[in-house]
């Protein structure tokens, strides 16, 4: 399970297929992923020490994660999204001692880059500038055979940041022998059936934990990887039918994106080659899941886990379609509903999510939000849910989201599926705001499909909307209209970008 293997008996098969249309063989990737390893080698990088990604999607991004990966080294993907400030923080984080940067992104780095002075050595990815080593250039001149004993490393992966600034999750660096997966690997390929013949459509950025994750399983096992540079819902559609996908991955704002296309040009593409579709990273409305399980059939399957892996669960559509809105039973690790004073809750009582017996991770250089995530054997990442008596989890919301109206709990996730759902709507998130008699209000904050439609008629519609649809405390009590909603490539709303604009004058603000 290498590509080194996959080079020898099949050189010439696709490993990856950029949207645009380039190719990289599995010699390719063999060959240039062996070079980055002798020039992580050449700057003296022994195994555990850890390198960073400031990256678009390309080919370059498997080269230096390869090399990595066979080199025992940690690795850090870095979100394209973030502030300088942000960035900075990262590398300083996690102890980066190189860093690649997209020449795209080489504006966000000048920025910050003085003052991180823990890095030796900063390559350049498409393009050239002082200070900077050419990428290209460094690896045209090292060897094509392995490095000695090969390793394998890991990636050191960061939370999205979506409640603060974000967490180093570091797990364990496995040091096995190059070629030997571990139990995530090991996992997926069996949870989704794949194999050397599966085609794999992966349109998130992979600086994201699965997209990356994902593509490099399909390299142990010989597949070919179709990635995307950047997500549009009609080229998806379109390497679908171009390429016979038979595995792809999304996020709930995918889905949504490609139904909100004009019908015509939905039913423009043939998607029938599909046979497993994933979707995971944020709660999937269940009208849009079933409208998309009516579109492309009984194909789905929905995991729930975390960067963390500290566990999981799985569901595919036959049992979605008997428990709608469910996430599924745990497919590593158990699954326990805990109150706030660290009790057990009963079938379909809601309370916090912990998982017990996944695997061990720690926030790198920050004893307190580990400490913080431990009950006993037990962990979790905040999110809020119930089981109901046949152990399948159902989420609520993330308990940072929570939003106390007049004493009333209020999860927002639920007036956030309703409001998708209207034809007008192409994001939403629905926050508590300072009220001066109930401490919050509900407040809805809406990214149109046109943007010329925002008014008061619009705002008076939506309101309405839920109202019919939901106990009325839910509903929003007002709604802003944003052009564009601060939320990930991956799927992930920065929620709290949205709650600071209306706390950030009070004197006590919902971080």
């Amino acid at each position: 399970m290498y590509p080194a293997v996959h080079a020898k008996s099949n050189p010439d098969k696709p490993a990856v297929i950029m949207g645009e249309g380039s190719t990289i063989s599995y010699l390719q990737l063999d060959r240039r992923s062996n070079q980055c390893a002798h020039l992580f080698k050449s700057l003296h990088l022994t195994p555990n020490a850890s390198v960073a990604f400031f990256m678009e999607n390309g080919p370059d991004y498997f080269y230096a994660a390869w090399g990595a990966q066979r080199s025992g080294l940690y690795y850090t993907p870095i979100s394209t999204h973030l502030a300088p400030a942000e960035v900075a923080y990262i590398v300083e984080n996690c102890e980066a001692q190189v860093v690649l940067v997209s020449h795209s992104l080489l504006d966000v780095v000048e920025q910050v880059r003085a003052q991180l002075t823990g890095v030796r050595a900063w390559f350049l990815v498409g393009g050239s500038a002082d200070g900077f080593d050419d990428f290209e250039t460094a690896l045209d001149g090292k060897p094509w055979t392995p490095i000695e004993n090969e390793l394998e490393g890991c990636a050191m992966l960061y939370s999205s940041g979506t409640t603060g600034y974000p967490k180093g999750i570091k797990n364990p660096n496995p040091e096995r022998p190059a070629g030997t997966p571990g139990p995530f690997e090991l996992g997926i390929m069996g949870s989704f059936g794949m194999s050397e013949a599966t085609v794999y459509l992966s349109p998130a950025p992979l600086y994201h934990a699965a997209p990356l994750r994902f593509c490099m399983a399909m390299h142990r096992l010989g597949a070919t990887a179709i990635v995307m540079e950047h997500f549009d819902p009609q080229q998806a559609l379109r390497l679908i039918e171009q390429y016979q996908v038979t595995f792809s991955q999304w996020v709930p704002t995918m889905f949504i994106r490609m139904m909100k296309l004009p019908q015509a040009v939905r039913e423009k593409y043939d998607v029938s080659s599909q046979q497993v579709v994933a979707h995971s990273a944020a709660p999937c409305p269940v009208e849009v899941k079933q409208t998309m399980i009516d579109w492309w059939g009984p194909i789905l399957v929905e995991y729930y886990g975390a960067t963390e892996g500290h566990g999981g669960t799985q569901i595919n559509s036959h049992d979605w379609l008997a428990r709608r809105g469910s996430v599924g039973r745990p497919t590593y690790g158990s699954v326990h509903i805990v109150d706030d004073d660290g009790s057990e809750l009963p079938a379909r009582e809601i309370g916090t999510v912990y998982f017990k017996g996944g695997a061990p991770f720690e926030y790198h250089k920050s004893n307190d939000k580990t400490a913080d995530s431990r009950l006993g054997e037990m962990s979790t990442v905040g999110d809020v849910g119930y089981v109901d008596e046949e152990g399948f989890l159902y989420l609520t919301d993330r308990k940072a989201n929570m939003i106390i109206s007049g004493g009333v709990n209020i999860y927002p996730q639920e007036t956030e599926n309703v409001l998708i759902m209207h034809p007008a709507v192409a994001d939403v998130a629905v926050v508590g705001v300072p009220h001066s008699e109930m401490g919050e209000e509900v407040k809805a904050v809406v990214e149109l499909v046109d943007g010329s439609q925002a008014n008061s008629d619009l705002e008076s519609e939506l309101i309405s909307w839920c109202r019919q649809r939901l106990s009325h405390v839910k509903c929003p009590r007002s709604v802003d209209f944003e052009r564009k909603l601060p939320r990930s490539d991956a799927g992930k709303l920065f929620k709290r970008r949205i709650r600071e604009r209306y706390w950030q004058r009070q004197e006590h603000a919902l971080v």
